[in-house]
């Protein structure tokens, strides 16, 4: 009966050469899936809001990432100075920028 133990074994270590290359296989295909559905789309939301930031001018109006609503009255290298009301001027990160809104929008 030991004869046929010995047989099992053999054919399970034929097999096991097959599922390292099925594994690494796989794992490339989990990070490609993970790039393409995570890192990727972070990367291009990023490119696209330093582009914006860096195209900021005077009197644009802009929303911050804490819901301030204003617009832009000097720029600096890495801070905006935002008037949100007649005599308030607030000064802010270019990071903190959310969005730029159209023209018009902010009432004097």
């Amino acid at each position: 009966m030991s004869f046929f133990i010995s047989d099992a074994m053999a054919q399970d270590a034929a097999a096991g050469g097959d599922a390292g290359m099925i594994n690494f296989v796989f794992l490339i295909a989990l990070f490609a899936i993970f790039y393409f559905l995570l890192l990727r789309p972070q990367i291009k939301r990023a490119k696209e809001h330093k582009k914006m930031t860096e195209a900021l001018s005077k009197n644009d109006e802009i929303v911050t990432s804490g819901g301030i609503a204003g617009r832009v009255s000097k720029i600096e290298d890495s801070f905006i100075m935002l008037q949100v009301a007649d005599g308030v001027t607030l000064q802010v990160q270019k990071n903190a920028v959310a969005s730029l809104l159209p023209k018009g929008t902010l009432k004097n």
